[in-house]
């Protein structure tokens, strides 16, 4: 293993196309196969063929996700950005969407999926039926083992189809203008004064003078759920 490089294996798949191996990669960390999954991992490459596989986690590529769903795993495993590198701009537009931008190059590119994927004539009847399974045991939460372990088995075959189709049956994609957030800033740490717990002192609250971290002090606080950004009223999670 190359540690002056944690991702020279994943760049090496991303220059070769090998995006089934990617796939297997991803699913590791996203915890089962899916055509999201799938979709994510495809938009990725689509994005670093064009701008470029460097990518040292230090903000010099850029990934903007426009959901929080299966797509964005896939986007990170095979891009690199994160949250915690803080690379990965999320944006609560519910789209299946990732505009990707390189400071080296200083290019951007917006790769979204096609309208009604799911709901095109041209299905196969494996897609028809995957996608049914979908709406009873996901959507639905019908209580079916047998149907989820049949979802299971299709998401697992339609995953491995879908990052061997043609990025153009489904994607489009622009050169968009390459316009970058600020670089992550460096803030001083505080100490809560209830807990005594360390925190950023941006996200203290004044508690007689004092900082005092939101969980203690009952403060709402944001957080990123299934459904999207939201505030969380004294930092309850309903």
């Amino acid at each position: 293993m190359n540690h002056s490089d944690p991702r020279e294996e994943i760049k090496g798949l991303l220059r070769e196309g090998d995006l089934r191996s990617l796939l297997i990669q991803a699913a590791s960390l996203h915890g089962h196969y899916c055509p999201g999954l799938a979709y994510g991992v495809k938009a990725g490459h689509v994005g670093l063929s064009r701008l470029g596989l460097d990518n040292t986690g230090m903000e010099e590529l850029i990934a903007v996700v426009e959901c929080n769903n299966c797509f964005v795993d896939g986007v990170q495993m095979s891009t690199g950005c994160s949250i915690g590198n803080n690379a990965l701009v999320y944006k609560d537009l519910g789209k299946t969407a990732v505009t990707i931008l390189s400071r080296r190059t200083k290019a951007a590119l917006r790769i979204v999926l096609k309208p009604r994927r799911w709901e095109a004539e041209t299905l196969s009847d494996r897609e028809k039926e995957a996608r049914d399974l979908f709406r009873r045991v996901v959507k639905e939460r019908q209580d079916d083992p047998e149907a989820a372990r049949r979802m299971r088995e299709l998401w697992v075959e339609l995953s491995f189809e879908t990052v061997e189709k043609p990025a153009e049956d489904l994607f489009d994609v622009h050169e968009v203008p390459a316009v970058f957030p600020e670089y992550a800033p460096i803030f001083d740490s505080a100490l809560c004064s209830a807990c005594g717990e360390e925190l950023m002192e941006t996200r203290a609250a004044l508690r007689a003078g004092e900082p005092t971290c939101l969980a203690c002090a009952g403060e709402d606080c944001f957080a990123v759920l299934g459904r999207g950004i939201r505030i969380l009223a004294g930092g309850a999670l309903r």
